[in-house]
């Protein structure tokens, strides 16, 4: 059986203490500071994918561009579903209105 590149072994190892991270920082009470060092821990993450399992960085243009265009959809989602969660003027509360009629 072949070893695995050593990028791969260090990507891994990376991905495990960035997990460890977030499930510390869990427990952390750091208030709305919380979801600002989920989100950059997420991103390390991301970029760890993208580039080392991925393999972006050597990638030919086309895997760039399916990878942008992915990013892309994906943030128009995200987009999408915020400007619902704005506009939002309260949510109805379904079992008071079960128990009262």
């Amino acid at each position: 059986m072949p070893k695995p590149p050593r990028r791969i072994l260090w990507a891994g190892l990376a991905l495990f203490v960035l997990l460890g991270m977030t499930l510390r920082l869990a427990f952390v009470p750091l208030g709305s500071m919380n979801v600002v060092f989920a989100l950059m821990i997420a991103g390390a993450k991301g970029l760890i994918v993208a580039f080392v399992f991925m393999e972006l960085a050597r990638g030919p243009a086309m895997k760039w561009i399916f990878a942008g265009t992915g990013f892309f959809w994906v943030m128009f989602l995200f987009g999408l579903t915020m400007i619902d969660y704005v506009t939002r003027n309260g949510w109805p509360n379904v079992f008071y209105l079960l128990a009262h009629g």
